[in-house]
């Protein structure tokens, strides 16, 4: 709703009462999801520029430069709160809605990555909901032939009753002729095409920024849009067949807030007059508020010329796609809509679109460490239990019901990096997060996660392009939550700028809480992250390969795997270091092997990367096997002048029929048997549903 303050303000403003679709727009415009009230003051600190930018944040995808011929349009979202309430529609209609905003610059969706959070899997309910949202990407994305190349999934008790959901998006145009979301001249006419609107998804924008009630599955499901990836498919085709055209001048996806969002959002440069009478329905007796904010999926609004109309509609109808004009640009800085000969909205543009007062809420530092205590049992158990983690057990239940290969550009899908063939080079894709470390020390932590999924592009050989992220966060309100999340977007902001790639576009989903499991999210500002490099398949080392850890810092156990399964505490890791990356990205490009060092430690990637191998470690045994500071690497390589200025440690080598480890005197021995029963853990888990 808006909030008493916020009325008197506008009704100041205006020098009358607000209509009922005025106080819809703004209920939804001036909704966090829509318009960034808390956060920013926090995104202006962001490096959102550099020498391959084409196009920042601000429209409903960025352009990066990828060659001469080739620009990147990526963008990222969430569809948190609608992936609870129902999760298979939730989870489709969040992939439908980012592929529509680069669909929207002109663009080929040619990749999707996805980033999951849930409660334990432990419980039955975070089960089906972990079950339905992949079975909703798997659907859609398959549908329109768009193929899932990375993903993560996490795993803890405060997603219990609101569980996340972020997709990121990439396609591909030429750099000289991409769209944009602003309208170009007054006097154009705005059409929109696509499904007719019908009353699904009405207050969207504002259903995700609230706390989710313990009723949220009956009383929000009108919320939640119902997609229809066929109609998607067809839009696709039809938008990028009337793009070659040169015929339209801008182009935006109807996502939140519905066509009073994508119509109001994409005239702010001047005006607009809609006849909402005009606009295609699929059912009767639909309200003005009703039309003007329903989120209806597989939609789109273009600005044209009205004597190109007509070749434009040839194009629609071959597709058979409905569309109508609604609208025009006008000269104004107004926005106008009409309905039954009436006029139901008149506002300052500008007001509607920019003028949400920013909010500041009260910072409270916190420190939620906890002093270290040695984990006790047996050492070969704490490894199969780190193994088993559903964080760390390997997703191949999920994967596989992805297509990754639709479209023939897939090299591989494995490792910690998609890579997609484009040219004669490589589109190296990466996604992830690591919210307990966040949570432990929240600057430290989200500057972690970047570079993880540089860490990722490096082990792969490729250099970073650009990031995108979804800032995921309980509610502002609380001061120790403000001052975390203010503390994540410096840490965020800071690693970008060290790793040279400007963080282009993203979204915010604020209020992820729920009063029916009395939880709040961790920390979670999600990554997506694109590089270049060379086309190199990911394959694991061969017999007789040399092992060896790349890198130092400083061991920290806190908010590990290891700390989760044990409760052993511990500090949270340091910021990393990032000049190790190009001696990693010339070590790949040169024939070596590299893993980064992360969740599970490095016995997880012994067991992901050298499931046969014989190795001797120093020091303690839980810090050398559990350790998940960033910054090191598990390299292989046949030739040990492949390593030469990487300063590695060798640990051992790779043969045998197991993995034997000798650490602090002990020597502990994995069966291949026993290290795949532990990372099969998860997929056993759901195939047992």
């Amino acid at each position: 709703m808006v909030s008493a303050g916020d009325l008197a303000y506008l009704e100041e403003k205006l020098k009358r009462p607000i209509t009922p679709l005025e106080y819809a727009c703004f209920e939804n415009l001036w909704s966090e999801h829509c318009s960034y009230r808390s956060t920013k003051a926090f995104l202006k600190t962001l490096p959102t520029t550099g020498e391959n930018v084409l196009l920042g944040p601000g429209d409903d995808a960025a352009i990066v430069k990828y060659s001469d011929d080739i620009a990147l349009a990526i963008g990222m979202e969430s569809h948190n709160h609608p992936s609870y309430v129902d999760p298979f529609d939730g989870a489709a209609t969040g992939v439908g809605g980012i592929v529509r905003d680069i669909i929207s610059m002109g663009a080929k969706p040619i990749a999707l990555m996805d980033l999951l959070y849930f409660g334990q899997i432990t419980e039955e309910k975070n089960r089906y909901l972990l079950e339905h949202v992949v079975q909703g990407i798997g659907d859609y994305g398959n549908c329109i032939g768009v193929p899932v190349v990375r993903g993560e999934v996490t795993f803890d008790r405060g997603y219990s009753g609101n569980p996340l959901v972020n997709v990121v998006c990439v396609g591909i145009v030429d750099p000289d002729k991409y769209l944009t979301a602003r309208v170009k001249k007054p006097g154009n006419r705005l059409v929109l095409y696509g499904a007719a609107t019908g009353r699904d998804g009405l207050g969207g924008a504002s259903f995700a920024s609230r706390d989710l009630s313990e009723d949220a599955e009956a009383e929000d499901r009108p919320c939640v849009q119902v997609g229809d990836p066929y109609t998607e498919k067809l839009l696709i085709d039809a938008t990028l067949e009337m793009t070659a055209t040169g015929k339209i001048v801008a182009c935006r996806d109807l996502g939140a807030a519905g066509l009073a969002g994508a119509s109001s959002e994409m005239s702010s440069s001047y005006g607009a007059r809609i006849e909402a009478d005009c606009v295609h329905l699929r059912e009767n007796g639909m309200n003005e508020v009703e039309i003007m904010l329903a989120e209806s999926q597989e939609r789109m609004l273009m600005e044209v010329a009205k004597d190109d109309i007509p070749a434009l509609a040839v194009i629609m109808e071959k597709y058979s796609l409905q569309w109508r004009d609604i609208g025009e640009v006008i000269e104004e800085a107004r926005y106008i809509v009409t309905f039954e000969g009436n006029m139901v909205c008149d506002l300052p543009i500008d007001l509607l679109v920019e003028g949400a007062p920013g909010e500041a809420w009260h910072a409270e530092p916190y420190s939620h460490e906890r002093p270290y205590q040695a984990p006790g049992g047996d050492l070969k158990d704490l490894c199969l239990s780190v193994l088993s983690h559903p964080d760390v057990a390997r997703k191949d239940w999920i994967s596989r019901q992805y297509d990754h290969d639709v479209q023939l550009r897939t090299v591989s899908v494995a490792g910690g990096a998609g890579l997609l063939r484009l040219g004669d080079s490589a589109l190296a894709l990466s996604c992830g997060c690591s919210p307990r470390h966040i949570e432990l020390k929240p600057y430290e932590g989200a500057a972690n996660t970047v570079y993880e999924n540089a860490a990722n592009l490096a082990c792969v050989g490729s250099n970073p392009l650009c990031v995108v992220n979804c800032l995921n966060f309980a509610s502002p309100v609380h001061p120790e939550i403000y001052w975390q999340l203010g503390e994540a977007v410096r840490g965020m902001g800071d690693m970008a700028i060290a790793i040279g790639a400007p963080v282009v576009g993203g979204n915010v989903s604020l209020y992820n809480e729920s009063d029916e499991f009395g939880t709040r999210i961790l920390p979670t500002p999600s990554i997506g992250m694109a590089g270049k490099g060379p086309v190199i398949r990911y394959t694991l080392p061969a017999d007789g390969a040399t092992l060896a850890i790349a890198g130092t810092s400083a061991p920290a156990l806190g908010g590990s795997v290891l700390d989760i399964v044990t409760g052993c505490g511990g500090e949270a890791p340091e910021m990393a270091d990032p000049s190790i990356l190009e001696k990693i990205r010339l070590f790949v490009q040169n024939g070596g092997f590299a893993a980064d060092i992360s969740a599970g430690g490095l016995i997880a990637a012994l067991a992901e990367c050298a499931p046969a191998a014989t190795v001797s470690l120093a020091g303690d045994a839980i810090s050398a096997l559990f350790d998940e500071s960033s910054g090191r690497f598990l390299i292989a390589y046949a030739d040990k002048s492949l390593a030469e200025g990487l300063d590695a440690v060798e640990i051992g080598a790779v043969g045998g029929d197991g993995l034997i480890i000798s650490v602090s005197g002990m020597t502990i021995r994995f069966t291949l048997q026993e290290t795949e029963a532990a990372l099969d853990a998860l997929t056993s888990v759901m195939y047992a549903e």
